[in-house]
């Protein structure tokens, strides 16, 4: 970075796990484009959609990759997750079988990343609000059983969407930040590859769970 540069750039790595078509790839889009297809097929392979915002005067741009949940993709798992710093782990409040599934993502998750992930259960589809299978109060109470922030979003009509991918990535931003200011090594090491990171935020971020409607 040049020294003339006014404001530092981050890129970070933020996967969307998930049973098969609970709306992986509608977040993103709603998210990316603020586009929504209702007869949308399968992810095959891996896509990433790169979006940027500014924390405290620095660009951040997040790089969110969005695979299959179907188990003949699994090979891809471990390059998929590799240098991920953020998760949305994602289950559909109409179907049982996609939040039973969530223990086994995040063991997976647990297994290819680091333990300082920050990490975001997301019950989509809370438009479907009248055949809901899982209610607020399992989705929370998971999500504190594991330490995860909670969130309900629908892709179909933008409800958290926003919320959902600006939280978790200003939580990078806060995790990033207090590594630099815990540790000594850690700032040489940004050092060496030109990277250079300040406290700017050190107002106390305690807010755990975010619910829809």
């Amino acid at each position: 970075m040049s020294s003339d540069d006014e404001a530092e750039e981050y890129l970070f790595k933020i996967v969307i796990i998930g049973d098969s078509a609970v709306g992986k790839s509608n977040l993103l889009s709603r998210y990316a484009r603020n586009e929504f297809n209702m007869h949308s097929k399968a992810t095959i392979g891996v896509e990433f959609q790169t979006q940027s915002m500014e924390i405290d005067g620095k660009e951040v741009k997040a790089q969110i990759w969005d695979t299959a949940g179907q188990e003949r993709f699994r090979a891809v798992t471990s390059a998929y997750y590799r240098g991920a710093v953020g998760a949305l782990i994602v289950y559909d409040i109409s179907r049982r079988t996609t939040f039973d599934s969530i223990g086994r993502w995040l063991d997976e998750l647990n297994t290819h990343s680091d333990a300082t992930v920050a990490r975001m259960l997301v019950g989509n589809k809370c438009d479907l609000d009248d055949i809901r299978a899982v209610s607020i109060e399992e989705g929370k109470r998971l999500a504190e059983e594991h330490g995860l922030f909670f969130i309900e979003t629908s892709a179909k009509d933008s409800t958290n969407v926003k919320t959902a991918f600006e939280l978790i990535i200003k939580e990078i931003f806060n995790n990033v930040s207090r590594k630099v200011l815990n540790s000594d090594s850690y700032k040489a090491e940004l050092s060496v590859n030109g990277v250079s990171l300040v406290d700017s935020d050190k107002s106390n971020q305690n807010q755990s769970f975010v619910s829809c409607c």
